[in-house]
């Protein structure tokens, strides 16, 4: 479920595309979160505490996680699921952190993705995972962050270790194998050559190939408009047509939205798979002050109430939505 891809175009202009695929409707929103927010990690009795640095917009998972956003300095983060996932059994000790605050604590915390690849690294944390909303099945999902100078980094929880992948060339990641295999289709596709042939599946391995091809063969320029454009046909072209789902593969799934995140201009773009436009929120034009209240559009059931355009004054206030607290017991 979910393709994720780095535009790095000249003079700046960076920007993060992603897919969210999903069997069901994921209960997406999108959100406003100022900065001054203290926060706790919901995940037992040495749960992380911190207050928000950074004010962030974010699109919610069932309203009690953050999958996707950028905070105003122009960090992404990104939740992609990974089946291979096997997280650390807590002990007395380690600092936890329910893994449905991982994404929201890199944006709250962190202005580049040096800066958490430093803090993750100096400061051991683990990441707690629990059932899926409605499932009986437990979140497997990796991390990506992207920021305004074209760093990314994917962090990985194998075999119960924190792995971090820290690199610009590292603009691609699908949800499986591990990144580590996903670097190796790489070097095996780049001998082929995406204009010979590209793999044409939904699989993730397939939907890698595909968007680290055109990812880097779409034209590399710095108008916002035209590398806007270029960015969101290659992730509608790794997107799942709406409908299909894989019932042993649960891991393919239909697209239910899109992102692109603009790390240059501070413009966070939404595209729902059911319906024609797409909407966008200008971080800028937001408050984000510790003072501000926390805002949120509602966008309905399957993400299907329609807007289009500039919408950043459309954002209500809100309550914030709580964030899935488990047991780190």
């Amino acid at each position: 479920m979910c393709t994720r891809l780095v535009y790095l175009g000249p003079d700046g202009r960076v920007l993060t595309a992603r897919s969210m695929d999903w069997k069901r409707d994921i209960g997406t929103n999108i959100w406003a979160l100022p900065r001054g927010i203290e926060r706790t990690g919901e995940a037992g009795p040495n749960s992380l505490s911190w207050t928000a640095e950074y004010g962030s917009v974010v699109a919610t998972a069932y309203d009690v996680a953050t999958t996707d956003g950028m905070n105003e300095s122009g960090l992404a983060a990104n939740l992609l699921w990974l089946p291979e996932s096997e997280y650390p059994d807590p002990d007395d000790e380690t600092p936890t952190l329910s893994i449905s605050l991982w994404a929201q604590y890199m944006l709250d915390n962190f202005a580049t993705v040096a800066e958490a690849v430093e803090h993750v690294r100096e400061d051991e944390f683990a990441v707690v995972t629990d059932r899926v909303p409605g499932e009986d099945r437990l979140a497997a999902l990796h991390l990506s962050l992207s920021d305004a100078t074209g760093d990314s980094a994917i962090m990985e929880y194998v075999d119960g270790e924190l792995v971090v992948h820290h690199d610009r060339d590292y603009q691609t990641m699908t949800n499986s194998p591990t990144f580590d295999k996903q670097r190796a289709l790489a070097e095996y596709w780049e001998q082929i050559g995406g204009t010979v042939m590209l793999p044409g599946t939904n699989r993730p391995a397939d939907r890698f190939v595909r968007a680290r091809f055109y990812t880097n063969a779409i034209p590399q320029v710095e108008d916002r408009r035209t590398a806007t454009a270029s960015v969101f046909s290659v992730i509608r072209n790794v997107s799942v047509p709406h409908g299909i789902n894989t019932p042993d593969a649960p891991h393919i799934s239909s697209t239910r939205w899109r992102t692109v995140a603009d790390h240059k201009d501070g413009i966070y773009y939404f595209e729902s798979a059911l319906t024609p436009n797409v909407f966008w929120v200008e971080l800028d034009e937001l408050d984000f002050s510790p003072d501000a209240a926390v805002r949120s559009l509602q966008l309905g059931p399957d993400q299907s109430a329609v807007f289009a355009g500039d919408v950043s004054d459309q954002l209500a206030a809100s309550d914030p939505f709580p964030f899935l607290g488990v047991s780190a017991g």
